[in-house]
């Protein structure tokens, strides 16, 4: 995408990547999530850090995509995983190499040092789309499954 650029979100940007987690949720998991309760989730990435960080991509001054890392610490490789959360690229910005520009510098962060031992991810198993655009990007399938107790959202 055309003047597209990859920066670090700001507490300014807390509203958009809120209303895209609410969409991302009702397109891949068909869940209807509590927009306040989101945004609040995402302000509180905002308030601390330790929490995590959002990364997003800008074109013509508008937030079009954007991804969540959080923090895993993996005793088997004195390392952190980064997780990739909260990805979304809205509709009109997709195919355009939005998710491409996003893993590219998220690559370049995990590299400049500070431990980052990796790269993980988890998707919808029926999301075949996002699936193939991982593996494009040179992430592969693991061998372990997602097991959780949420005690938030029932499904």
């Amino acid at each position: 995408m055309a003047g597209m650029i990859i920066r670090p979100a700001t507490r300014d940007d807390a509203e958009t990547i809120a209303r895209f987690n609410v969409l991302m949720a009702r397109e891949t998991e068909h869940l209807e999530l509590d927009p306040g309760r989101v945004l609040d989730g995402v302000r509180a990435v905002f308030d601390e850090p330790g929490r995590g960080w959002y990364l997003v991509a800008v074109a013509e001054n508008q937030v079009v995509g954007q991804l969540m890392v959080t923090y895993e610490w993996s005793d088997w490789r004195n390392g952190v995983f980064w997780w990739i959360q909260s990805v979304y690229v809205a509709p009109e910005a997709r195919g355009q190499g939005v998710y491409k520009a996003l893993y590219a510098d998220l690559l370049r962060r995990a590299g400049a040092g500070g431990g980052v031992c990796g790269l993980r991810l988890y998707v919808e198993k029926e999301n075949v789309r996002a699936q193939g655009v991982y593996e494009r990007s040179g992430m592969r399938r693991t061998a372990y499954d997602l097991y959780e107790a949420d005690f938030v959202l029932k499904r």
